[in-house]
């Protein structure tokens, strides 16, 4: 049975989407995964060994989502505030226990994203055992571009990927240094959850990771995708 609008008690919320590149339609958002430490510098400098060890991921929520080059709202409780550049994955069908040879046929499409870290927050919780959302899944941490399909843009296993920080690089790799590429990222957290249409995936961020402050603009771009940029106020 499906409710119309007026049986829910309260208004129900609407649909998260991001823009598809190049048409006027857009990608409706399920849940966002994100992979942990998947460049094996940022790795290390996260104080962790880069051996590769199985992937594990975290979420973000779909409302978390700064769209069309929008500001980010410095947010409450931290005073360190971390920048992390990623590509992300768009999951055109899902499905359980998907073959790394036929993950790519999953993906609808790329983007580019900012994974905004209250690290302080995020430390407290590594030293006491608790979950990541404090510091991962606050209100408007998960800037975006907008999707480019593959059909536009093929599949992306290498190319440029930076962050500026006031125009000075904070972070630079290349796709190919992914410690877990995606289709084994696809394999992978497709086992532990069932991947369906709508689900984004952002794969993890190189080294250079730091604080910004209000009044700074973060610049981003990957290659095959483009730029983003959002200024902190």
């Amino acid at each position: 049975m499906t409710n119309s609008q007026n049986e829910f008690v309260i208004p129900a919320v609407p649909a998260v989407s991001v823009a598809v590149r190049g048409t006027s339609s857009r990608f409706p958002v399920r849940r966002i995964y994100c992979v942990g430490r998947n460049y094996a510098e940022h790795t290390r400098e996260m104080g962790h060994d880069p051996d590769r060890e199985l992937p594990f991921f975290f979420q973000k929520n779909p409302d978390n989502l700064v769209l069309d080059n929008g500001d980010f709202p410095y947010p409450p409780q931290s005073n360190n505030v971390h920048y992390e550049v990623e590509m992300v994955l768009a999951i055109g069908t899902g499905g359980k226990d998907i073959k790394a040879n036929k993950a790519l046929d999953h993906i609808y499409g790329y983007a580019l994203g900012l994974d905004m870290t209250r690290r302080d927050l995020q430390g407290e919780a590594k030293k006491t055992g608790r979950p990541w959302e404090i510091g991962k899944a606050f209100e408007h941490s998960a800037p975006i571009t907008d999707i480019v399909p593959v059909a536009t843009c093929g599949h992306l296993s290498k190319g440029d990927i930076w962050l500026k920080v006031n125009g000075e690089v904070k972070q630079k790799s290349d796709l190919d240094q992914l410690i877990w590429n995606v289709p084994e990222i696809i394999e992978h957290l497709s086992t532990i959850f069932e991947l369906k249409a709508g689900d984004l995936i952002m794969t993890g961020t190189p080294a250079g990771v730091g604080p910004i402050k209000r009044g700074d603009v973060m610049e981003g771009f990957c290659e095959g995708v483009g730029s983003i940029k959002t200024k902190v106020v």
